[in-house]
């Protein structure tokens, strides 16, 4: 794992060749799902993220959020699920369930316990959003623009020498980065409900629901509201 390697990738070899690996192997993954018919199929995305969840998992206290996040849900139930945008996806597909082979580069993945039918998109927009680890605490917000594209320009050649991508869902992804950012979110009160806590907004998880709340794309990597000395932090709020 990179965090085992320090964050250090293998030597002699660029970024640029993992961030093109990381997506090759994710278009293989969706490439493999587009030819997949189950024994025993798993669930579908909406068949745990619903109004019904959200307003079981969300404090009454926070209805602008319970809000934005239904929305988020309707702008997905009228996109489209065919074979080419819609199957099974690994839905937790981060640098801590990867493991690379330092001598050839090669990832191997593994924890697929998330994995269910969704939107491709879903998956990508989670490798979008790991980049960001890299230049977190570059405080010039173009030079972290510039970063990112060349960042996903890399994983997308990687991912579409694997598997066909569209250009119509790719340019959903600030949506698909909201969506990742409501499941974040509720997974964290599940995550307290179900360990018998009180429910509370640190800085992290206030950031979060700041940037769903008032439509601020890109998990604000762009916006005033980042701090690269308090990177995706922001004051805690009393629900």
């Amino acid at each position: 794992m990179l965090v085992e390697n320090n964050y250090q990738y293998r030597e002699g070899a660029p970024l640029t060749e993992y961030y093109y690996n990381c997506g090759k192997t994710l278009g293989r993954l969706h490439q493999i799902s587009k030819g997949y018919t189950p024994v025993h199929r798993r669930y579908s995305f909406h068949d745990k993220f619903n109004a019904e969840y959200i307003d079981k998992m969300i404090p009454c206290s926070l209805c602008l959020l319970k809000a934005k996040m239904v929305e988020l849900l309707d702008t997905l139930g009228g996109l489209s699920r065919d074979q080419e945008t819609f199957g099974m996806i690994h839905f937790d597909y981060t640098d801590g369930n990867y493991s690379i082979d330092l001598d050839t580069g090669q990832i191997t993945v593994y924890d697929f316990d998330n994995s269910c039918f969704g939107w491709y998109m879903l998956d990508l927009a989670s490798i979008w959003r790991n980049g960001v680890g890299w230049l977190q605490f570059e405080p010039d917000a173009s030079r972290r623009r510039k970063f990112m594209d060349d960042y996903f320009e890399s994983v997308l050649a990687g991912y579409r020498s694997e598997t066909n991508l569209e250009e119509s869902i790719l340019a959903k992804l600030p949506l698909f980065i909201q969506v990742n950012l409501m499941e974040n979110i509720l997974d964290r009160f599940e995550y307290m409900s179900n360990n018998g806590e009180e429910p509370e907004c640190v800085e992290e998880l206030s950031y979060l629901i700041k940037c769903l709340e008032e439509d601020i794309s890109y998990i604000g990597f762009f916006h005033e509201i980042y701090s690269s000395e308090e990177p995706f932090e922001y004051e805690n709020r009393n629900i």
